[in-house]
């Protein structure tokens, strides 16, 4: 089955060509288009390592969807048989991946304004690509939120009266699942255990961030909540914060609270903190000599060990720790500031390994009771995957 695995952003498409079968998944091709409404590059892949950078005419999402067709077909790339959507949030309602139809996108449209930067370019790359491929080739949502449906009720209920929340759906729901579940599957198989087995604590650090807390390959809490903007420090994300912090800053600036929530997503973390940049790269060539970017980043990384302490506790003795994502994947002295002084836990990395680490690679020190990874995600293998379960499903 060849599936077209499609991850909308606020402002981008990444998007994999693979050939999924049941013994696993080859890549044919892959890409990202960025900077979508004003412009836009791609840069577009082949697996036998053609690359393409190019400007590109793409003011919505709906026309860099058709420059990616465009493009898959002109490069002789095999006809898609089906699609794999990534959604951000799929309310209580959507766990597990689920057949697109015109009830299921009338249902995406509804919960938008739970995560209104990403349903929304979800939503708008699903109808261009049922627009360019037709209602024939079958596509399937994968919803973010649907790994952490096993959240028990301690961990996903907020102390609010019940009445309230079970009205209006306000529970905690948790983000980056996809990833999640494939750094489970990942690390499973790197050290030679069923997934079923894998005790985790995962950290996905990017311009989003969060980390979970995983016992027997299941999820049993993580930091996003009802929102992405709960949990960690982010590129632009407050993460946790006093929410009467709301109220004070809208009566004080004489603004409503959608406005307070917009600086709160749009103009905190790393670069409120910083008052420069989102970007850790940014912020650790400048901490030397700057000490709003070195504050930024002694916050980021006290954030995120605090947050490993506490899933410690959660999880149990001896789980896997693992990064993941841009940040994760890539900072190394963020890696090491997370864990430092974390030796009393059981948890040391291996100084050299973590400078190293490039893609896959065990980063802690040998006989450690908390063994420590980088695992690069692959959240478009994982769409394809479920994709392809879940029509198996629907035919079997």
């Amino acid at each position: 089955m060849i599936v077209l695995a499609v991850n909308c952003g606020s402002s981008s498409l990444k998007f994999q060509l693979v050939d999924a079968t049941r013994g696993g998944e080859r890549r044919l091709a892959r890409g990202l288009v960025e900077r979508i409404g004003g412009g836009a590059t791609a840069t577009l892949e082949l697996a036998r390592g053609c690359v393409t950078h190019e400007a590109v005419p793409a003011p919505t999402h709906e026309a860099a969807v058709a420059h990616v067709l465009a493009w898959l077909r002109a490069s002789g790339t095999p006809a898609v048989d089906a699609v794999g959507h990534r959604i951000v949030h799929g309310g209580a309602r959507f766990t597990q991946p689920t057949r697109i139809d015109a009830p299921l996108l009338d249902a995406l449209t509804a919960v938008a304004d739970l995560a209104p930067l990403h349903n929304v370019p979800g939503v708008a790359g699903i109808r261009a690509v049922r627009g360019h491929l037709g209602e024939a080739v079958p596509a399937v949502a994968v919803f973010d939120t649907g790994f952490h449906a096993t959240l028990p009720e301690v961990a996903w209920r907020y102390a609010i009266p019940t009445e309230l929340a079970d009205r209006d759906g306000i529970r905690r729901y948790g983000f980056h699942g996809i990833s999640y579940a494939y750094l489970v599957s990942r690390y499973a198989e790197l050290t030679h255990r069923a997934p079923e087995s894998v005790d985790m604590i995962a950290l996905h650090l990017g311009n989003g961030c969060s980390v979970a807390a995983i016992r027997g390959g299941r999820s049993v809490d993580t930091s996003m909540g009802f929102t992405p903007l709960e949990g960690l420090v982010m590129g632009t994300r407050s993460g946790d914060l006093d929410p009467a912090i709301v109220g004070v800053l809208a009566a004080r600036h004489g603004v409503d609270a959608a406005e307070v929530e917009r600086w709160l997503n749009e103009r905190s973390g790393l670069l409120g903190l910083s008052g420069t940049s989102r970007d850790v790269r940014d912020l650790l060539a400048r901490e030397a000599d700057d000490p709003r970017a070195r504050l930024a980043l002694d916050v980021f990384c006290y954030r995120a060990r605090k947050y490993v302490g506490a899933y410690l506790a959660l999880v149990g003795p001896a789980p896997a720790l693992v990064f993941t994502g841009g940040i994760g994947e890539h900072a190394a002295p963020v890696r090491a500031r997370i864990c430092a002084a974390l030796a009393w836990l059981g948890l040391a990395l291996d100084a050299g390994a973590n400078e190293a680490a490039v893609g896959d690679a065990r980063i802690g020190v040998a006989g450690m009771p908390i063994d420590a990874w980088v695992i690069a995600t692959d959240e478009e293998r994982m769409l394809a995957r479920y994709a392809r379960a879940a029509l198996e499903d629907d035919r079997g």
